[in-house]
């Protein structure tokens, strides 16, 4: 192994972001919307158990992390504090929680934001109706 301690904590914390955002985009957004809700009734539907579980992990940002995380340590190569197999599965399981860690605080900030804005439309209802009279 060759990185550093504090170039692994790096990496770990940059690798994070895109995991972070790709599972997001796709339990989340609205692009992704229509094959999410298609996802959604297959997973409650299918008469299999194996299919169930199939479709579910494409609507839970937690379980579809660890498949975007899977795929993203096979191309950067990352490995944490110990090299081989061993590496790949710690940095795997924590990228992992460091990703959702940064979808929680991004899920809390959005929610803010979305109730800052309905008390503002609140706000200028109620004020653009006391200027009417």
């Amino acid at each position: 192994m060759t990185n550093s301690l504090g170039e692994q904590a790096g990496w770990l914390f940059l690798l994070a972001i895109p995991v972070a955002c790709m599972a997001w985009t796709v339990t989340h957004e609205e692009v992704f919307r229509e094959p999410r809700e298609y996802f959604e009734k297959r997973s409650l539907n299918a008469k299999n158990i194996f299919e169930r579980k199939f479709f579910y992990l494409f609507t839970c940002e937690y379980c579809f992390s660890h498949y975007v995380t899977i795929i993203l340590l096979w191309i950067a190569h990352f490995q944490l504090l110990l090299d081989g197999w061993r590496g790949y599965l710690i940095a795997g399981f924590s990228l992992v929680w460091i990703a959702n860690f940064y979808m929680s605080v991004f899920c809390l900030l959005r929610t803010d934001l979305k109730k800052e804005k309905t008390e503002v439309k609140n706000l200028e209802k109620e004020t653009d109706a006391w200027t009417v009279f």
